[in-house]
């Protein structure tokens, strides 16, 4: 089988010439979880951009499925089968929750309603407030609403920043035994995630970034219990020097 993402040797920045990748590799096998973990400033928003279309790729090359797909136009990875949740502003806070379905299933034609009813069925706690503002909703189920909306393209690779952010232990949790449910739907998860310990445990693979660069990466559950996984955190270790 393929693996659904490759990217290889990734330069990227926000501002030419200073890049914050410095030549990142990754693989995420088909429905997998994958995670990226590191320590702040490492580079992990920033490659998961880069893959997105968010943030211009200066050198090296991703891969969707097999086919080449490097700086692609964001309002094209839909089409391509990719849906990204931001960590933050993920949700429309204005709009009810069938209303925020209703406008990523725009193109859906005649199928959208019976579309959004079947994703509504998926999360028993939107459906009983579906008319209700999404600003309104708890953070847990704000996050949910924004893999609701990755869902609605059907996607086969959702890219997560930080889904837990700001959310309760418990909350945060949810959010990340259901990403790992839906790969048994054949769906490939990438996720950037601070949440460390849970995270290495609903996760099949790792990469430690740090400095913009490879570090370490290896099957998630051996790494739970590694100590380098610390060191680097606390800026001590560095497979790959800055």
């Amino acid at each position: 089988m393929t693996d659904a993402l490759v990217a290889r040797n990734i330069v990227a920045g926000y501002v030419p010439d200073l890049p914050i990748l410095k030549g990142v590799s990754l693989t995420a096998e088909t429905a997998k979880v994958t995670v990226i973990i590191g320590p702040n400033g490492a580079g992990k928003s920033t490659l998961i951009k880069a893959i997105a279309g968010l943030v211009p790729v200066s050198g090296g090359l991703v891969h969707l499925h097999g086919t080449e797909i490097t700086n692609p136009r964001p309002d094209r990875m839909g089409g391509l089968g990719v849906a990204y949740v931001p960590q933050s502003d993920n949700i429309f806070r204005s709009l009810t929750i069938r209303q925020n379905l209703d406008l990523v299933l725009r193109n859906a034609g005649k199928d959208a309603v019976a579309r959004r009813e079947r994703l509504l069925a998926q999360f028993p706690a939107l459906a009983n407030k579906q008319t209700e503002k999404a600003g309104a909703l708890s953070g847990g189920q704000r996050q949910f609403l924004a893999v609701a909306m990755a869902l609605a393209i059907n996607p086969s690779v959702i890219l997560m920043d930080e889904p837990s952010a700001g959310l309760s232990p418990k909350a945060a949790q949810a959010v990340l035994e259901y990403a790992r449910a839906l790969t048994e739907q054949g769906v490939t998860i990438l996720l950037v995630e601070q949440n460390v310990k849970q995270a290495l445990r609903l996760a099949d693979h790792c990469y430690i970034l740090a400095d913009g660069r490879n570090q370490v990466d290896g099957p998630a559950e051996d790494l739970l219990n590694d100590p380098v996984v610390g060191q680097i955190y606390l800026g001590g270790k560095r497979v790959t020097p800055a």
